[in-house]
């Protein structure tokens, strides 16, 4: 079952102006935006200072002027909003889903089918997000539900930042919601109320008959959306920048070898497009249409610039089995949702050819499949836990490397693990140690290295140290101990044995 993301920017008109700097803001001195038709002036959006101190939307501009001394008020400008927004929107379409779309004027709305379990989940997707706009300077909130209406209704009548509605729990979640979280217009909203009606439970259970007759089949319509009883399709936000091949087809398709056929054709056009201009493709979409008017959508994404079609034609072709054609496909959509230069490369010429394995193939497999693939990388420590780093797996190197004073071993733990250690203070290796329920007699030992704490990052640890032995047991099993401290003075370390990485 499709799932939808809605996200609800409350204070978006105001954060766009503390982010662009119109004017001098300070961060802490409350910011209404004015809206004005003639004479009539009212606020029309207010930052969480503002509010906080009393000041409301609608609110006539010199009440609001009254009640804050020190209050700045900006003019509305709805097409710069309407611009961020959509520049969000597109955000959300290179990062999260394949199907985003612009939701109100204050919101973004998408289809997280088959995206989710690439940020962990639904909680880790909406909390990633909410937290990532924060970051940014915006004020959001984010709910998961069956259905774009519930979603939409909770975003913007619950505080909660994050809401999770369980599938199949729509009912229950907006039951209790008021009538105007159906996007209904405003005077079928007065009337409702007027007949006694408050909320979604209420109309609900009305008859649609006079309802219907009263009100149009807006009303039905909107509920049966909200319930998911009719599907709302999101109609996916495309700018004249993506480059996008598309087919419709007169008599719908369902096999997958039929799908495979059409999908390399689109392949082919869409690279002869970002051939003209010089691009390759980062990041590609390939949305399904339905004939019961539901969408699917393949996200395909590359390591580096590409514009071979039978590379990415493989990347899609192996996900075809994922597509489900219910009572057939009536049209296929190829969009680049990234595209970036792609520069073309002389090759040299000599007798005897370097050969240069190219790995990125392998990685855009791995990667489609879900895989997360980096590689270590040397940082300039002592301290064994940062002297590495994750990096993308077509990085550039980094030209550092590791100094070869010692050993390392080939597995450094995450985090060191706690032994019992039977040894002689201060210098001496262990003679026996037990880790992880086994006890292991020591045959031979190598050290003391000593390293001490990097005193300039973490101030406690200026007088710390740690004392790494190699030690071989005696099964021939090499590992990497260690003693916090020097054996003698207690402000260096605890005395406690740990075990931090395995040879071999």
């Amino acid at each position: 079952m499709p799932r939808v993301v809605c996200i609800y920017f409350p204070t978006l008109p105001t954060d766009r102006i503390r982010r662009h700097g119109e004017g001098t803001v300070p961060a802490e001195q409350p910011l209404v935006v004015i809206s004005k038709s003639g004479s009539k002036r009212w606020v029309s959006a207010a930052d969480t200072a503002a509010r906080k101190l009393g000041l409301k939307l609608g609110m006539p501009a010199s009440k609001a002027q009254a009640i804050v001394a020190n209050l700045t008020m900006i003019d509305a400008d709805p097409a710069a909003d309407a611009a961020a927004l959509e520049r969000l929107a597109l955000w959300a379409l290179r990062q999260y889903s394949p199907v985003v779309a612009v939701d109100g004027v204050d919101g973004i709305v998408m289809d997280t089918e088959g995206a989710d379990h690439l940020q962990g989940g639904e909680d880790l997707l909406i909390s990633g997000l909410v937290n990532g706009l924060r970051a940014r300077g915006l004020t959001a909130r984010a709910a998961v539900a069956d259905t774009w209406g519930a979603a939409h209704a909770i975003t913007r009548l619950t505080s909660a930042e994050t809401t999770v509605v369980p599938v199949g729990g729509v009912a229950r979640a907006v039951t209790g919601l008021p009538i105007h979280c159906l996007r209904l217009p405003p005077d079928t909203i007065h009337g409702l109320r007027v007949m006694g009606v408050e909320t979604v439970g209420e109309l609900s259970a009305m008859p649609r008959a006079p309802l219907t007759l009263r009100y149009g089949p807006e009303v039905g319509r909107r509920l049966d959306q909200l319930f998911g009883r009719m599907a709302e399709p999101i109609e996916p936000l495309r700018t004249p920048e993506l480059v996008e091949a598309a087919k419709n087809f007169q008599e719908p398709i369902g096999t997958a070898k039929t799908i495979a056929k059409y999908v390399r054709r689109l392949v082919g056009e869409l690279t002869a497009k970002l051939e003209e201009r010089g691009l390759g493709v980062r990041r590609s979409d390939l949305v399904i249409h339905r004939v019961d008017n539901t969408r699917q959508c393949i996200r395909a994404g590359l390591a580096k610039p590409v514009r071979d079609p039978a590379r990415l034609s493989k990347l899609l072709c192996d996900r075809i089995e994922k597509i489900d054609p219910g009572f057939g496909i009536e049209r296929l959509v190829l969009v680049a949702i990234m595209a970036e230069p792609l520069e073309e490369r002389q090759v040299a010429s000599s007798l005897i050819e370097e050969q240069v394995v190219d790995v990125t193939p392998l990685v855009d497999i791995l990667g489609n499949r879900g895989q997360r693939l980096y590689r270590v990388t040397p940082v300039a420590s002592d301290v064994p836990e940062r002297s590495v780093k994750r990096i993308g797996p077509t990085a550039d190197e980094t030209g550092a490397t590791w100094a070869a004073k010692w050993p390392r071993p080939s597995r450094l733990l995450a985090n060191p693990e706690r032994i019992d250690v039977t040894a002689l203070l201060p210098d001496q290796p262990p003679a026996v140690f037990t880790w992880r329920g086994k006890r292991r007699r020591v045959k031979r030992a190598d050290g003391p290295e000593r390293i001490f704490g990097e005193w300039w990052i973490r101030p406690r640890e200026h007088a710390a140290v740690r004392d790494y032995f190699v030690v071989e047991d005696e099964a021939g099993e090499r590992y990497w101990v260690y003693r916090a401290g020097d054996g003698v003075d207690a402000e260096t370390g605890s005395h406690l044995w740990f075990l931090h990485g395995v040879f071999g």
